[in-house]
């Protein structure tokens, strides 16, 4: 035998296939040097398991102290539900801190009125605070800008508009 390969015997159809072991790297060219396509696959999966391992790291670290923020703000919930109950005994001292200079009625009538006056100028911050508030303009402006984007909307030269339903018909009107 010559080593060509008509003089090999043919491999019968009904044969299984062997599956072969490659003696040279797969990845490489026939120069032995990686091709573009192989490096531009190996980058794409770095950089992706590189995200996915930095989106990992994220969630725990920010799981982690979702968990503390969490009881913090639990504790300081507890916190100003105790001081209110302390600012009422604190009002109820003051009315009868007063009622030793003052007729009970007049002591407590002027811890209502104190407290009145404080809720309407808080009310009144309040509000200016409200007032001062404003669109998110920015948000608003890339927003309208979307249409511009969208195939068939606003201005744009590219896309096809969105084919319109015609209006349903009264199937009695014939």
């Amino acid at each position: 035998m010559s080593g060509n390969s008509d003089t090999w015997p043919s491999e019968p159809s009904n044969a299984p296939r062997v599956p072969s072991i490659p003696l040279s790297d797969a990845n490489l060219g026939p120069t032995g040097e990686p091709t573009i396509g192989n490096l531009v696959k190996d980058a794409t999966a770095s950089a992706s398991t590189l995200f996915r391992a930095e989106i990992a790291l994220a969630k725990s670290e920010l799981i982690r102290e979702a968990k503390k923020a969490g009881a913090g703000s639990g504790l300081m919930v507890v916190a100003a539900v105790l001081l209110l109950y302390a600012s009422l005994f604190f009002f109820v001292f003051l009315g009868f801190l007063l009622a030793l200079w003052l007729p009970e009625w007049a002591a407590f009538g002027i811890v209502f009125l104190l407290l009145l006056v404080v809720s309407i100028v808080l009310i009144l911050v309040g509000y200016l605070f409200f007032k001062r508030l404003k669109a998110p303009e920015k948000t608003i402006e890339s927003v309208n800008e979307l249409s511009s984007v969208i195939p068939g909307r606003g201005d744009s030269t590219g896309g096809m508009a969105h084919p319109q339903i015609p209006p349903a018909r009264d199937p009695l009107s014939r």
